[in-house]
């Protein structure tokens, strides 16, 4: 017999934090301009937890949004061995959105170009984005959607200082180096525990992103344990560390292409008004 005991509590979550992710979503995509009327949006579908709850956010607001725009999910299947390439189109066919399964052998130039052992996961990222953005020019995309969320991008932020000694992360819209995509990542705002527990809920079939036997991405777990960490001890941290992404001072950093250090001087009125001061 199904118990029903714990369906009303669980609802009403599910309902909580589908408005939350829902209200973050749409603030994104109005702080950034990143959905306009007309646009075909190409959804960009792994099969992981981020991409499943973007994709529903999205046709969610696209019931009730002020603007039209279309929506269409594109998943790559990059024939790592074990793939359950049942499960997408299953899932896609279900729930009534246009979709397309994109059949690429990356895997095979992967393995063939990595050395047995090293990490695989970065030329795979790149060989799967060159193959994205060529489809959606095929299909008319206007905007390729992604589902990075918060904490993606402060990941990302801390690994470039740490290993990259830039200060940059995961923009939420961005434009390809050949200036033919827009990329958006509607996510933005949203944090990955509500997106893991909407996830849960919702039972979504998830596609683990271990096919390959790639080995685990060590920099950027030793970085999420260090996130969760300060999370932990001090609530409310990494929401601050993200304002701060918001609240940039040029001035106050040390790019002397961000800013005109060698042009800075005192003004002769400062200087005048600091005399009267002082006398």
């Amino acid at each position: 017999m199904m118990d029903l005991s714990n369906q009303p509590k669980e609802k009403l979550e599910l309902n909580k934090l589908q408005k939350r992710l829902r209200r973050l979503t749409g603030q994104a995509i109005a702080d950034f301009n990143m959905i306009e009327d007309g646009d075909k949006v190409m959804v960009c579908l792994s099969g992981g937890k981020d991409s499943y709850t973007m994709l529903e956010i999205l046709r969610n607001l696209q019931a009730s949004a002020p603007i039209n725009f279309s929506i269409v999910a594109v998943n790559l299947d990059q024939k790592q061995p074990g793939f359950p390439e049942h499960i997408l189109p299953a899932y896609l066919k279900e729930t009534g959105v246009d979709f397309h399964i994109l059949e690429r052998d990356t895997y095979s130039i992967v393995k063939e170009i990595v050395p047995e052992g090293k990490t695989t996961c970065g030329l795979c990222s790149r060989l799967r984005r060159g193959s994205l953005y060529g489809f959606a020019e095929e299909i008319g995309a206007t905007k390729i959607a992604l589902g990075h969320h918060r904490d993606d991008i402060l990941e990302t932020l801390f690994l470039n200082m740490f290993f990259g000694g830039k200060l940059k992360t995961m923009p939420p819209k961005l434009l390809s180096d050949d200036g033919k995509h827009v990329v958006i990542r509607p996510l933005a705002y949203c944090k990955e525990e509500d997106i893991e527990k909407f996830a849960t809920i919702k039972e979504y079939p998830i596609i683990p992103c271990n096919l390959c036997g790639s080995q685990e991405n060590l920099q950027r777990q030793v970085v999420k344990d260090m996130l969760h960490k300060w999370e932990k001890e001090f609530p409310g941290r990494t929401e601050t560390m993200f304002s701060a992404l918001q609240n940039v001072v040029p001035s106050h950093l040390a790019d002397t292409e961000l800013f005109d250090f060698k042009g800075l001087k005192q003004s002769a009125d400062a200087f005048n008004r600091l005399n009267i001061v002082t006398l």
